[in-house]
This record gives C-alpha cells, sequence and structure tokens, in this order.
C-alpha cells in the first residue's frame, strides 16, 4: 500500500505537462492474462456529467457523450494474448458514431515462473476519426506490475504514449500513469480506487494545471469465473481533466479452462 501512495505521491508532484486522455476505455490493466483458448468480450461503457473546461477547435466535446467500446480479446499462448477494440460515441449532436478501432497484443511471465510480482508488457497501436482527436494514429506502451498481498491488491501502468500522425506526433513520448489499489470486503465485492493521470510530453513539460488527474471509486463484483463487472465514478482534479463522469465495464469469457 505504501508502494502506491509514494507513486501517486511523485507522479503528482512531476505533473507539467497535457496530454489527451480518451475515455472510451477506462480500466487499470491486471498482469495475468485472458487463458490459452479463451475469448473475453467485454463492454466499456462511459458517461460524461460534466467535461473539462478545455476545448479543441474541430474535435467534439466529450460532454453529455456516450461512449460504448466492444473489446474482444483472445488468448493464444500461456503469455500471449491480443485484444481488439472498437471505439463508439454518442452525444446531442453528432447521434451515435463510430470513434475508431485499435489492436492491442501482450506478453507476460508466465505464473509457472514463479515471479514475486506479476509483469506483463502490452503495445496498442490504432486509428481515430478527425472528429473525436486531433491525432489520428496512436502508439501506447503499457507496462504492467500487479501483487496481491492478502485481501488487498495493488496494480501499476506506467504507461508511454506518443501520437504517429497528427499535431501531436512530433512531441515524442508522452506520460501517462494509472495505478490501482483494491480491497476484497466479501468473496464477492471489491472496492478500489483507480488512479488516472496524463502529463503530457516528456521532453515539454507544461504546468499543472494542464495535465489531467482523475480518480475513480470503484466496486468489483464477482457474478462467478466467467464474469468481469466493474464500476465507478470519476473525478477530475484539474481543469483540464473531466470533472465528472461514471463508467461500467461488463465482460463474458468464451472456452478455456476456469481460472
Amino acid at each position: 500500500m505504501r508502494v502506491v501512495a509514494l507513486f501517486l505521491v511523485g507522479v503528482v508532484a512531476w505533473s507539467h505537462a497535457a496530454w489527451a486522455q480518451d475515455n472510451y476505455e477506462i480500466q487499470v490493466y491486471a498482469a495475468e492474462l485472458v487463458p490459452r483458448g479463451a475469448t473475453m468480450v467485454e463492454l466499456h461503457s462511459n458517461y460524461t456529467f460534466r467535461a473539462s473546461g478545455d476545448s479543441t477547435p474541430g474535435v467534439l466535446s466529450s460532454r453529455h457523450a456516450m461512449h460504448e467500446t466492444i473489446e474482444i480479446t483472445h488468448g493464444f499462448t500461456e503469455w500471449l494474448e491480443v485484444g481488439v477494440y472498437v471505439f463508439t460515441s454518442a452525444d446531442p449532436c453528432g447521434g451515435w458514431q463510430w470513434v475508431g478501432d485499435h489492436l492491442r497484443p501482450r506478453v507476460s511471465v508466465p505464473a509457472r515462473w514463479h515471479w514475486p510480482v506479476g509483469v506483463s508488457l502490452s503495445q496498442e497501436i490504432g486509428y481515430q476519426r478527425r472528429a473525436y482527436s486531433e491525432d489520428t494514429w496512436t502508439w501506447e506502451i503499457r507496462p504492467i506490475v500487479d501483487k496481491r498481498l492478502g485481501r488487498a491488491y495493488v496494480s501499476l501502468n506506467p504507461v508511454i504514449d506518443r501520437s504517429l500522425k497528427g499535431p501531436g506526433a512530433g512531441a515524442g513520448f508522452g506520460f501517462s500513469p494509472n495505478a490501482l489499489v483494491s480491497l476484497d470486503v466479501t468473496p464477492r465485492v471489491t472496492v478500489a480506487l483507480e488512479y488516472y493521470g496524463a502529463f503530457g510530453p516528456i521532453s515539454d513539460p507544461a504546468s499543472l494545471d494542464r495535465s489531467e488527474q482523475q480518480l475513480f471509486p470503484a466496486v468489483d463484483i464477482d457474478f462467478g469465473p466467467e464474469w468481469e463487472f466493474n464500476a465507478g465514478v470519476g473525478v477530475g482534479l484539474t481543469p483540464a481533466t473531466d470533472r465528472l463522469l461514471a463508467k461500467v465495464i461488463l465482460g463474458r469469457r468464451f472456452g478455456g479452462s476456469h481460472p
């Protein structure tokens, strides 16, 4: 628990730069993969009640927008899974629209190696329409380190990302860390605090109020080994962050062996 507290303090102290976060798939990753031969289908839903005060010319605001993302992930081996995302958005102005698609291969250290922490590495590359993002092609590298400590669980995702096409393409890599601390309050109910940050280009830090800082009190409910359920309410801590939004993740696994 102290490790996560120090991590959060450290990244907030370093927060100097702006980097746009997309509210399509709001999740802190665990190191564990989808089992070999299994397919996980997830629906990520979120609604923005109060958007940030910032706006980008030519890009639709997230205010009162409903985002629905379909994620399909298949486990190919004990160390490799591949996920595909389809992003959609419904807003008062444009109605329901397709936003873009991403591809996400991920490798992990097998559990049989008995490392003291879980470790995996995700890479995500994909396209978003210009109406929803100035940078239409992006690349994300997400290291994942997690650890279970009795009823408590900690996951750190120190993400680096960059634009491949768009006005941010020349800015290099940005830093967008995520973190999670959770506690099992019953055998089926887990409460969590999720953190999402976006600090902008590492090479060109800006002021604190231009960074994105968001906390999500959340709950996970265990409906059985084939199901996933997560819900939370996000609160933005800086003017550059969407101020209030809610999210739900519902997943169903098909095939493979039980975890």
